[in-house]
């Protein structure tokens, strides 16, 4: 199963000090969320997954690259 959303969320703030605004809702998002099975507002949390994915394209580094494969592990 992962982690939870919400912890994940919480590495991604501390490691990408001046995020891309584009991912900035979705990390919102994924801290109040504990699995992929829970939603916020009308998404899944699949698809805020996703969406981040989508918009931390300038998130690099180790803890960025560890983080991005663990959250494409969880979406299989």
């Amino acid at each position: 199963m992962g982690r939870p959303l919400w912890q994940i969320a919480s590495d991604v703030r501390k490691d990408w000090s001046k995020p891309y605004f584009g991912a900035v809702p979705y990390i919102q998002a994924m801290a109040t969320m504990d699995s992929m099975d829970d939603s916020f507002g009308l998404d899944l949390g699949r698809e805020i997954v996703l969406y981040f994915l989508a918009n931390a394209g300038t998130w690099r580094g180790d803890v960025a690259r560890r983080v991005k494969a663990e959250l494409k592990g969880m979406l299989k």
